[in-house]
């Protein structure tokens, strides 16, 4: 009984989190219906979701949004899976050089875009250095990264923290791939390029693909680099639900959760395909067992 309690008491934060993450999921989407009793809505409809799909503004910020979690996934996936194969065959995969991987990871996405605008605006460092050394006639000529509206800097910011999580992410599964089953290709005479490409990596993708998910749906729903990285116009979605939620005429409300209902409908999608592959996979190593 004493240990039934110790364990109920180290589970009740995560219990209060997970309650209250759930309640909040509740009220956005009993709002995005419209039904807000204290503003004078009550009456259940799907009104504002259509308004919000037929809105050219909501619209261009859903292209931004899957724009900036599909190259930030991807792009990610691909240089993430190359860093940790690099460290792989280093004999890197202990010690201070996973360590150093981790450092990006730690930092949050706000001082990750404070970093951005002093090394690559067009008054930070590299300009001004470009300038000192005389690569470029006055700031303004430096090549612009940020605020523009291919969100270059929000992806390139995405990049420089989950890159690093990719490859801390895949790095132990595909030690594991390469020490066996890839060595034991390169004994029966593969190269070592060969070894990589039609082994280690075709048995890394479930991995990769959840590495991929969890990133997507991260970068599409994430709110600090789009805001502060940005462009003016077109903004991302969270961005684009933030503002519709900060009109001053509150009957609009349901409008921005109708918005925040549509990240949170394709979360869900990505993190049920999360699950499906983690079942898969488990099953897999269970069938081989």
């Amino acid at each position: 009984m004493r240990k039934q309690r110790t364990v109920f008491l180290l589970l009740l934060p995560f219990l209060a989190v997970t309650a209250l993450v759930l309640v909040s999921v509740w009220n956005v989407l009993v709002q995005s219906f419209g039904y807000i009793p204290a503003f004078g809505l009550t009456q259940p409809t799907l009104s504002y979701y259509k308004a919000v799909f037929t809105n050219p503004d909501f619209l261009s910020a859903l292209r931004v949004s899957l724009k900036i979690a599909l190259w930030s996934a991807a792009l990610a996936c691909i240089l993430g899976v190359a860093l940790s194969m690099a460290l792989i065959r280093l004999k890197k995969t202990r010690g201070r050089a996973v360590y150093l991987v981790r450092f990006p990871i730690l930092i949050p996405h706000a001082v990750v875009a404070v970093f951005m605008i002093q090394l690559f605006s067009q008054t930070g460092l590299l300009a001004r250095a470009g300038y000192a050394l005389g690569l470029v006639e006055d700031y303004t000529r430096f090549p612009q990264l940020l605020y523009t509206p291919g969100y270059g800097g929000t992806i390139a910011a995405y990049l420089w923290k989950e890159i690093p999580f990719v490859a801390y992410f895949v790095l132990a599964f595909m030690g594991s791939i390469s020490d066996s089953l890839g060595q034991a290709a390169e004994n029966l005479g593969a190269s070592s390029a060969r070894s990589f490409w039609e082994v280690t990596l075709p048995l890394s993708i479930p991995v990769i693909a959840r590495a991929f998910l969890i990133i997507f749906i991260f970068a599409f729903g994430g709110y600090e680099l789009p805001l502060l990285l940005g462009a003016t116009m077109p903004k991302a979605l969270p961005v684009q639900a933030y503002l519709a939620y900060m009109n001053p005429d509150l009957r609009q409300r349901p409008l921005a959760m109708a918005m925040n209902g549509v990240i949170l409908l394709l979360s869900i999608l990505m993190s049920a395909a999360y699950w499906y592959l983690v079942r898969r996979a488990s099953r897999r190593m269970e069938g081989s067992a």
